[in-house]
Formats: structure tokens, C-alpha cells, sequence
């Protein structure tokens, strides 16, 4: 019994020890570690319940569907990333009315926005014919449409609701912001846990179940926040100032081509390989993409706080925090890379035991490259995220307009020329994301190291 009160204590101590935003930040990080370490579990039982449910190349459409409906988040400009660093400076300088501006000013653009879209979905629809879209059954034009409806207004929905994981993001606190998403995994898996037991697959009812689930959990929190701590952040249209819209444009519109250059680069490569390819091969490339993506989402709970907490140490000119910040993310990089070299050699007998037997052949060169393309983003991902935390994206926006040609040029190569299999699309995504690893480093170094100021800080 003295062992374990030995033990809390210990933890205790050591989580309490240091500067505000480091103490808020180890809190998060392990708070984060349990919530996501129950996101991953459900994950794993997900997937191949999924799978069961409706077959793999069924599952390859909602994969292929959704990275297409995906395309639509450019609607969202990159308001909610320049909201989050307005929300944090505003809080770092203790200026609440100024957050509840840009909380409301960012609630009602969206709705706007969303709405539309949504509308001109309903017009432009009914001139759709997903199955050729997709490459698919033509006996399944009505089901897939179906389908096409429910993602597209999840979308459009879930862009407006998840607003307030942007604001408990940057108020350093991406625990509950993870803790949102495992409740809205959590109503997921019960729903599809019904429908196994009661109904044929169908790609309609999985629909529902994927997209239902988590905007009755975000509706939930929104209420549930902005009733509470976020009371007085609470969007209210006599806040909305379009005035600030300039402000979080400009700093949300750099960040929306950002986004474009991530969004063609990833989104479409379920499109590319169902095209090239075909469903089951969009399967096999998202097993490999979920199974690394899992020493991703480990490694993102200790960076996410780094973001706003740059922001606001950045804001205050602690340079010193920033720099011990990158040399604890240096050494973590080297240990998940070893992590996930483990993963890699023993990935062949984890998609067995995951999936089962012979349900999908997965080619080991598709897992070594997913694995290259993870340790690559991995690596980049502190210096990103410092910079985004001080919207210092000047060369980030140049070089993600250069990425995504890049990145269609060498995926063209690598399969028209080469004849290469769907691991060129990883190998693509590699070369493309050289901000990441080379860019993105140099940056930070003239910022923090040498004190440069110019093209650096822009």
C-alpha cells in the first residue's frame, strides 16, 4: 500500500513541477495517453467488425466516399486553425471579450458556409452517378447515393460542431478534445454492434452509424462547454464581428492552402488507388495507413499541446521553453521510431491476428513505405506545429502550392513508368512532404537559434 502512495505521489509531484503551460501540458499528454490508448483498442475492434459487416470491397466504397465528400472541408477556408490561434493569443493576454468575438465571428461564417454547400449538394446531386464515380456495381447507384447524402451532411455538419474542439485545443487542453472523439468512437461501436446483430450489410445503415454517432456526441458537448467553463466564449450573434473576419481570414486562408496541399495529397489517394487499382486494394492501403497511423496518434498526444502552448510562450518571449520543448520532442522521435520498427517487422502477423487469416493479402512493401511516410511527418511534426503556433507560414504556404504538383507528378511516374504497386502512393507523399523534413527545421533554427527575423517569421 506505501508502494502505491509512493508511486501517486511521485506522479503527483512530477506532473505539478515546472511552469504553468509545462504543468497543464504533462497533465493533458497523460490524460490524452489513456483516452487515446481506448481510442486505438476501439479502433482495432472496429475495423475488422466493419469489415464482417459489409465485406472488403464494400468497405473500400465508404473509404473511397468519404476521402471524396473530404474534399469539401476547402469550404472551411482554414477558419478554425487561424480561430485557434486567435482564441490563444486573445487568452494569453487575458482579453475574453476579444475570444468570444472570434468564437462567434467563426460559428456564424461556417454555418453560412455549411449551409450553402449543403444546399447546392441537393441541387447538384440528383445529376450524380456514384457508381461510375466509384467504379463500382451500377445495381448499387441507389445505395452508394444513399450513402453520398448522409457522409455530405455529416460533413457539412460536424465542420460547424467540432468548432469547440478547436477552442479546447487551444485553451491546452487536448484531452477532453480527445475525449470527445473516443465518446463519439464509443456511440460508434454500439450502433454497428447493433446493427450486426440485427440487420444484413448494408452500406446505408453503416452510413448512419459512422456518421450519426459522433454528431450527437459533438451537439452534446457543444452544450455541455459553452453551459460550463466556456460559458462566457458562448457564440452569440450579438458578438459576431465581421470585422474580425479579416483577421482570422487572412491567418485562416494560409492555412486553408495548407490544407488543400494535405487534402489533395491524402484525400485523393484512396480515389487514385480505387481507380488504378481497384476497392480492395483502398482497403489494403487504409489497414496499413490505420495500423502506423497508431504510433502517430501516440506520438500527436505529446506534440498537440506544443501548438498553443508555443503560441502563448512565443506571445511572452520564453524562447528557453520552446527550445528544451523541441530537444524532449527530438528524443521522442527516436523512441517511437523504434517503436515502430517493431511494428514494421511484425506488421504481416498483426494484420493476421487483427483482420484474420487470409482475409486481405497485404504486400510488405506497402507497410515499409507506410512506415518511411510516418517517421518522415513524425519528425517534421514539432517544427510544424511550433510554427503554426507562432503563424509563422510564409514558406510553409509556398512550399505546400510546389507539394501537391510534386505529388501527382511522382505518382504518375511511379505507376505509368515504373508499373510500381500501391506503395508508390507513400513513396509520393514522402518526397512531397519536404517542408516537413527539411524546410520546416531549417525555419525554426534560424527563428529560435540564430534569432533571425525577415522570411523566417512571416
Amino acid at each position: 500500500m506505501s508502494n502505491a502512495s509512493s508511486v501517486l505521489s511521485y506522479l503527483r509531484n512530477t506532473l505539478n513541477r515546472g511552469q504553468e503551460r509545462s504543468i497543464k501540458a504533462k497533465k493533458n499528454i497523460l490524460g490524452s495517453l489513456v483516452i487515446r490508448g481506448l481510442s486505438i483498442g476501439i479502433s482495432f475492434v472496429l475495423v475488422p467488425l466493419t469489415i464482417n459487416y459489409i465485406n472488403t470491397s464494400n468497405y473500400g466504397i465508404w473509404l473511397v466516399l468519404s476521402s471524396i465528400v473530404g474534399w469539401f472541408s476547402f469550404f472551411d477556408i482554414g477558419l478554425t486553425q487561424g480561430l485557434r490561434n486567435k482564441f490563444a493569443e486573445a487568452k494569453a493576454q487575458a482579453d475574453d471579450d476579444s475570444a468570444q468575438v472570434y468564437v462567434s465571428t467563426t460559428y456564424a461564417i461556417l454555418g453560412i458556409i455549411f449551409t450553402a454547400v449543403w444546399l447546392i449538394y441537393l441541387v447538384v446531386s440528383q445529376y450524380l452517378d456514384w457508381s461510375a464515380i466509384l467504379n463500382v456495381d451500377p445495381a448499387m447507384r441507389s445505395e452508394v447515393s444513399i450513402l453520398a447524402l448522409i457522409v455530405f451532411t455529416y460533413f457539412c455538419l460536424q465542420f460547424v460542431l467540432r468548432i469547440i474542439t478547436t477552442i479546447v485545443t487551444a485553451d491546452q487542453q487536448p484531452a477532453k478534445s480527445s475525449l470527445i472523439d473516443l465518446l463519439g468512437q464509443v456511440a460508434t461501436l454500439i450502433f454497428i454492434g447493433i446493427l450486426v446483430m440485427t440487420t444484413e450489410g448494408s452500406l446505408v445503415y453503416l452510413g448512419l452509424a459512422l456518421c450519426l454517432s459522433p454528431i450527437i456526441v459533438l451537439l452534446a458537448a457543444n452544450i455541455f462547454f459553452f453551459r460550463g467553463v466556456y460559458a462566457r466564449y458562448r457564440p452569440s450573434w450579438n458578438k459576431v464581428d465581421l470585422s474580425k473576419y479579416k483577421g482570422l481570414f487572412n491567418l485562416g486562408l494560409t492555412f486553408f492552402i495548407i490544407q488543400v496541399a494535405g487534402i489533395i495529397q491524402y484525400q485523393s489517394a484512396n480515389i487514385i488507388i480505387a481507380r488504378s487499382f481497384g476497392t480492395v486494394d483502398v482497403t489494403a492501403y487504409n489497414i496499413v495507413y490505420k495500423y502506423f497511423q497508431m504510433i502517430n496518434m501516440i506520438f500527436l498526444i505529446f506534440l498537440t499541446p506544443f501548438w498553443s502552448a508555443s503560441t502563448e510562450a512565443y506571445v511572452k518571449g520564453d524562447f528557453q521553453w520552446i527550445k528544451n520543448g523541441v530537444k524532449k520532442y527530438n528524443l521522442l522521435n527516436a523512441l517511437v521510431f523504434g517503436a515502430s520498427l517493431i511494428m514494421l517487422i511484425f506488421s504481416n502477423t498483426f494484420y493476421d491476428f487483427w483482420l484474420g487469416k487470409d482475409t486481405l493479402e497485404i504486400d510488405f512493401r506497402l507497410s515499409f513505405w507506410g512506415f518511411v511516410f510516418f517517421n518522415v511527418a513524425m519528425f517534421g511534426g514539432k517544427y510544424m506545429s511550433f510554427l503554426n503556433g507562432i503563424s509563422a507560414l510564409r514558406i510553409q504556404f509556398w512550399s505546400s502550392l510546389a507539394s501537391p504538383i510534386l505529388y501527382v507528378v511522382v505518382v504518375y511516374i511511379l505507376l505509368s513508368y515504373f508499373e510500381m504497386g500501391v506503395y508508390s502512393i507513400f513513396i509520393a507523399a514522402v518526397i512531397a512532404n519536404y517542408n516537413a523534413f527539411i524546410l520546416a527545421p531549417l525555419q525554426y533554427y534560424m527563428i529560435i537559434v540564430k534569432g533571425k527575423k525577415g522570411i523566417w517569421i512571416k
